[in-house]
């Protein structure tokens, strides 16, 4: 089996129901194709690894049949069980930005467009978010791909700009790496989200 297929196995064990869209933005990068995901989830499908049934929101969704595990799947630690997705981190900072007296815009879709746009007065914070994803490569995909996407927002100079993750250590240590110039250099800010509620914002 391939590394993709492994990939979207790995995905699917800790975030059953993910559409081919969500999945080709953790594996490959948002704004990126998902026709080769899309073949491959019908192949796997084909051979009863994975069902393909539409989830309550109307998109289609992949789920894993029986106990299929991948022999060479992370064993999850303690501390990262709690997952968060996109909408819950939504919510969080929803109440996080309004108890502040920021007045929140949120992008509920997953779709092109920024995710969270907040005014205080004539301040604008923008932010974006990006859910669990408990198998290590793409913690790091997903990372860099919401780097390059606040990146891209960067056309105000007055504007406070932000990067938000679940609260999981890898995370962490993602941020810590990131060279403290180019956190100067950017202002932008990591926002790290638990499952509770709690958020903290780190320079």
């Amino acid at each position: 089996m391939g590394d993709i297929e492994n990939n979207i196995i790995r995905l699917l064990e800790h975030n059953p129901g993910l559409s081919d869209r969500e999945l080709a933005n953790a594996i490959k990068g948002r704004g990126k194709s998902s026709q080769y995901i899309n073949q491959t989830c019908r192949a796997l499908a084909s051979k009863k690894i994975i069902l393909r049934k539409k989830r309550h929101d109307g998109l289609l969704g992949n789920w894993l049949v029986g106990e299929y595990v991948c022999s060479d799947a992370r064993t999850v630690p303690a501390d990262e069980t709690d997952e968060v997705s996109e909408k819950k981190m939504k919510q969080i900072l929803e109440i996080y930005l309004t108890s502040r007296d920021w007045e929140p815009k949120i992008n509920w879709r997953a779709s092109h467009g920024v995710d969270i746009e907040a005014r205080y007065g004539t301040k604008k914070w923008i932010i974006e978010v990006k859910g669990s994803g408990l198998y290590s490569p793409v913690l790091t995909n997903y990372f860099l791909s919401v780097l390059g996407e606040i990146l891209q927002r960067m056309d105000d100079p007055g504007c406070k700009y932000s990067i938000a993750f679940p609260d999981v250590d890898q995370f962490h240590k993602l941020w810590e790496r990131l060279p403290s110039l180019a956190k100067d250099r950017t202002g932008i800010t990591a926002l790290f989200v638990h499952p509770a509620g709690h958020v903290t914002e780190t320079n």
